[in-house]
């Protein structure tokens, strides 16, 4: 499996970075191609265009995660669950979804700008506010995670002291959260930066390195230079990755043993303070959803309002509904493959008596792809699989390197979810398999796996629904024979079928929704079987208690 890990993960960087260092003939360059492209004006100006867009959305959904996830921890407002689900909507849809509910909104025919309101949207605008969409789920998760399990004791004392609310929260809550506003910012930062499909619909003339490279590389066929853009994209990433590592383990500075649960105390103004953030945060998302099921269902927007199905009816030039079956397949290949290797490595890793230098080098490659921005491993997968010299040859244009991309592209938190599952378990299992020769891939499918089975699911839908939504990673890897949705979105939008890109995407909503829900449905049922056997447990053993207490009276 290392082996593996090795041809998919390394080999595919090293060609990036090989083919960056070479001319189109094929002669040497060393450092001439990343000379070029920064004295070349049109092409270095990308760079200051990204770091602005990047900064801003890193602050502003930062700033917004934490306000939304103090609303949900720290305050008594109401409909907390549904505040929570709802700060999910996002990660539904494809980031190229999220500019066209923009463009419908804040458009040059958008609801807002025909009321006089015209934000400038395409350029950095339109752009950030996008951004801003796409990370502010991540930056919510992070905060809501930690300043859940804040140490009441600190606030009991504060209150016994005096202290302010302002006090409490500069003295209290953000140095709590401080490792995680860092990370936060970082995972903003890089993701914002490294995203394709906003800058695609949004940026117009205003260039950014993801439409660089792709430009290069699909407009002008150089490979050489969108390697050297590809290469540049990893810099953020890596830091990123470096903080993160840091970083690591020190959130739970504040949590001990002897820590007590916080209580909210009443107050009527905070909450209605927190009902207006998260309200408004909320019916932004809502009004987004909104507006793509209007231009979806509309003759002609804005000029002919008629409810339609007729958009349905997709293009086979641009796809057709044979992309979005494209999508589901390839979503489901990626969710049950990528579910098995994680599932497997990690239990090697973890709990195999396997030699201890091969675990760390597994260990080291599983965290490396949360350093790989998409389009870094699309680039690397052409350059490596698309020559005629690899025996692996074969699988480029096929689903299989589509596959390959999005587990390599989202393994980093299905790996630390499958860990942290393995680590759960007790050791004993394999020590009595041992010790009743009982082969070890039987302790793995009969005990683990069964045991595992919620961190599964988990993972299996994450893989999913990322695979749906995905962009960047598969940019350069579909084939005219086989297109996905999220690409033919961006065609659509090419195209001007704005309608038609408005219904793929409520299409991927739909069955991202609906996976959701299996799992939501599959958890209960296992959460209410699990309570229902500790009930017979308990039942059983009250009933040996008895019989052993009646037996103890008639010894007596």
């Amino acid at each position: 499996m290392t082996i593996i890990f090795t041809i998919v993960l390394v080999f595919p960087v090293i060609s990036l970075f090989s083919k960056a260092m070479i001319n189109q003939d094929g002669t040497f360059a060393g450092f001439g191609n990343y000379i070029e492209y920064f004295t070349t004006p049109a092409l270095s100006v990308s760079i200051k265009n990204t770091m602005v867009v990047s900064i801003a959305t890193a602050l502003i959904s930062s700033g917004l995660g934490f306000l939304y996830a103090y609303g949900l921890t720290k305050t008594n407002i109401k409909g907390k669950n549904f505040f929570r689900y709802a700060a999910m909507i996002p990660l539904f849809l494809p980031t190229v979804a999220h500019g066209l509910s923009l463009v419908y909104l804040f458009g040059k025919q958008g609801v807002v700008t025909m009321f006089g309101f015209d934000i400038g949207l395409y350029g950095s605008t339109g752009i950030i506010m996008s951004e801003i969409i796409y990370t502010f789920p991540q930056s919510f998760l992070m905060f809501y995670i930690a300043l859940k399990y804040a140490d009441g004791r600190l606030y009991e004392m504060a209150d016994t002291l005096g202290c302010s609310n302002f006090t409490k929260l500069v003295k209290i809550t953000l140095p709590s959260v401080k490792y995680t506003v860092i990370n936060s910012l970082f995972v903003c930062f890089v993701l914002a930066f490294t995203d394709f499909g906003a800058p695609k619909v949004l940026g117009g003339n205003y260039n950014v390195l993801a439409t660089d490279i792709y430009k290069q590389v699909t407009g002008l066929f150089n490979m050489n230079m969108g390697a050297v853009v590809g290469s540049l994209m990893l810099i953020p990433a890596i830091l990123s990755f470096a903080v993160d590592r840091i970083t690591d383990g020190k959130n739970g500075d504040f949590i001990s043993s002897k820590s007590t649960e916080f209580k909210i105390k009443k107050s009527t103004k905070r909450d209605i303070c927190f009902y207006v953030i998260c309200g408004a945060v909320t019916l932004s998302f809502l009004i987004m959803i909104m507006v793509l099921f209007m231009g979806a269902f509309t003759e002609y927007y804005p000029y002919r309002m008629g409810f339609t199905v007729d958009n349905f009816r997709f293009n086979a030039s641009t796809g057709g509904i044979q992309s979005f079956i494209n999508s589901v397949l390839m979503s489901f290949l990626s969710a049950v493959a990528g579910t098995a290797f994680v599932l497997v490595y990690a239990y090697m890793i973890e709990r195999s008596k396997s030699n201890r230098y091969i675990k760390m080098i597994g260990k080291l490659f599983s965290s490396i792809p949360m350093a790989l921005p998409g389009m870094v491993i699309g680039l690397g997968f052409i350059f490596f699989f698309n020559n005629a010299n690899n025996p692996l040859n074969f699988i480029y244009g096929t689903v299989t390197i589509l596959v390959l991309a999005n587990i390599l592209h989202f393994y980093a938190v299905p790996f630390v979810t499958a860990t942290s599952a393995m680590k759960k378990l007790d050791r004993e299992y394999e020590n009595v398999g041992d010790s009743m020769k009982i082969p070890q891939i039987k302790i793995f499918s009969k005990v683990v796996v069964p045991l595992s089975l919620p961190a599964i699911l988990e993972i299996f839908l994450f893989y999913f629904m990322n695979s749906m939504v995905t962009v960047s990673a598969v940019v350069f890897l579909y084939s005219a024979n086989f297109k996905i949705a999220s690409i033919a979105i961006t065609h659509m939008e090419e195209a001007g079928d704005i309608a038609q890109a408005a219904a793929m995407s409520i299409l991927i909503l739909v069955i991202n929704v609906f996976a959701r829900g299996l799992y939501e449905f599959a958890v209960y049922k296992i959460r209410v079987k699990e309570i229902s056997m500790k009930k017979v447990s308990e039942k059983s053993t009250k009933r040996n208690i008895r019989k052993i207490d009646v037996e103890s009276v008639n010894t007596i």
